[in-house]
């Protein structure tokens, strides 16, 4: 798979998790071919629109909004100015990707991985990956039942100390949610890049980071693809 091809897998397969994770709280988007859009829902961290075409206008990615409410954009081909849509700049990230097969665990490596599979667990998760944060109930069990999703626990000694979403669509599987408690970035980027790759065999494993999380990935051996940036109004935090 090409470079552009790679990008434009990647920028899909993004938006159907977040399709995912609407439709999952009742809020699926719609799929036009250059956009994904789901205007009503006011979910935290996750956008109501994402551009999947380079030449996607201003206009077009905010004219489902509603000026009175919460609205927020990932552009992601990086070439729009929603300023004067009544957006601001929240934050810009880096598409990432993974194409050879990681290869056996380095020495001392005492990090297990598995799937959750329980509402219970999956409520677990969430509290860990949102750090003492109050975000609960975004993570809905409908997706545990999605055959594209994966939601991967890591544990040492037993005991929960990071995690990471795969989806997996068009090609290729979406690492999201990345999250480490009490372990290294470094080693867990390594070791989650090994589970998804024992998960989904055979798929270029894409996503996209910034800051520490970016710099861990690269490590890891991920390359950058391409920068995308999110705009927002009010409260919308995608």
């Amino acid at each position: 798979m090409g470079a552009d091809a790679l990008l434009h897998a990647a920028v899909i397969n993004n938006a159907r998790w977040c399709d995912a994770v609407c439709r999952s709280h009742g809020y699926p988007g719609e799929f036009t071919g250059r956009l994904w859009v789901s205007a009503r829902h006011a979910l935290p961290f996750y956008p109501n629109a994402i551009s999947l075409s380079p030449d996607v206008t201003a206009a077009e990615a905010t004219s489902g909004q509603d000026p009175t409410r919460p609205y927020s954009v990932k552009d992601s081909f990086a070439r729009l100015d929603l300023a004067p849509e009544g957006l601001t700049p929240l934050f810009d990230a880096e598409w990432i990707a993974l194409l050879p097969a990681p290869g056996e665990p380095p020495a001392g490596d005492d990090l297990s991985w598995d799937a959750v599979t329980d509402p219970g667990d999956l409520a677990q998760w969430e509290t860990a990956w949102a750090g003492g944060g109050d975000v609960t109930g975004l993570f809905q069990p409908a997706l545990l039942a999605d055959p594209d999703c994966a939601i991967l626990a890591c544990r040492r000694d037993h005991a929960l100390i990071g995690g990471a979403t795969v989806y997996t669509t068009d090609g290729v599987s979406g690492i999201l949610n990345v999250f480490k408690s009490g372990s290294d970035a470094g080693a867990l980027w390594v070791s989650a890049a090994r589970a998804v790759a024992a998960l989904r065999p055979g798929q270029p494993i894409v996503g996209y980071e910034r800051g520490e999380d970016l710099a861990a990935a690269r490590r890891a051996g991920f390359r950058v693809l391409a920068p995308l940036g999110v705009w927002a109004r009010g409260s919308a935090v995608p």
